[in-house]
């Protein structure tokens, strides 16, 4: 069960984008490799939810700062699959979380033999600094091979900010406990917006085919990502998405 993923259809879309190509020929695809939202995410804040089993069934409780609901929490009380393979992966890799070199050889051993493009983190996110140093790993053992990610884990990137492959292209997720870091080391960085017009204020444009997040050219820019997934009823965030899909 435990694993890579193939592209769910937002991530699906790289396949289209210009500049990304070199990743994807020879048949090559995209993957995401996946952890329990929530649980590995130590410094989430604005979207900190997770999945807790309550009277046998899954059901996703929000934080005590939650803004807007994490939506990959949302996909683990919604579907087993999706839940038991996520779950499957963290505890696999806490297992190995002691050594970077542990990490990699694990990751290495599961990576398909026709990744071209790796999304690390659908849901999850860096919840130890060997298990960010292991991602770190992955990208030097295979330089023909994309991997991007979001995280809020912005000290083990800050850490190792000088030793960044030009194949792992990091986003930092603002809303977290570390957002400070942020401002004080130029890191580029994604806003959670609930409406165009908000994005259009920051000076930021939407992303919504991940295009931005994996794209290396454009590495050194900060973007917006429209709300999107469950929201708890009567919240702002709830309010923002009805808007949303009454315009679509």
């Amino acid at each position: 069960m435990a694993g890579y993923s193939e592209a769910n259809t937002k991530i699906e879309k790289l396949g289209k984008v210009s500049g990304l190509d070199r990743f994807l020929a020879y048949g090559r695809k995209v993957f995401s490799f996946d952890l329990i939202s929530g649980w590995s995410c130590p410094y989430a804040n604005d979207c900190l939810s997770k999945v807790k089993i309550v009277n046998s069934r899954r059901k996703v409780v929000d934080g005590q700062n939650t803004q807007f609901r994490c939506f990959s929490a949302s996909q683990e009380a919604l579907f087993t699959n999706v839940y038991n393979k996520r779950m499957d992966n963290f505890e696999l890799v806490r297992k190995a979380a002691n050594s970077r070199f542990e990490v990699a050889d694990l990751l290495d051993s599961m990576l398909p033999n026709n990744a071209g493009i790796v999304r690390i983190h659908v849901g999850g996110d860096m919840f130890n600094r060997h298990y960010f140093q292991g991602w770190l790993l992955m990208a030097i053992r295979n330089p023909t091979v994309l991997f991007y990610a979001y995280t809020k884990s912005l000290n083990f990137w800050v850490e190792n900010i000088d030793i960044i492959p030009d194949n792992f292209i990091l986003t930092a997720s603002r809303g977290g406990k570390l957002d400070y870091l942020i401002n004080q080391h130029n890191l580029r960085e994604a806003i959670v917006v609930f409406s165009e017009t908000e994005a259009n204020q920051l000076g930021l444009q939407i992303d919504d085919d991940d295009s931005h997040a994996a794209d290396p050219t454009k590495k050194n820019e900060s973007f917006a990502l429209l709300i999107h997934g469950v929201q708890p009823a009567g919240s702002e965030a709830a309010s923002a998405l009805k808007i949303l899909k009454g315009k679509k």
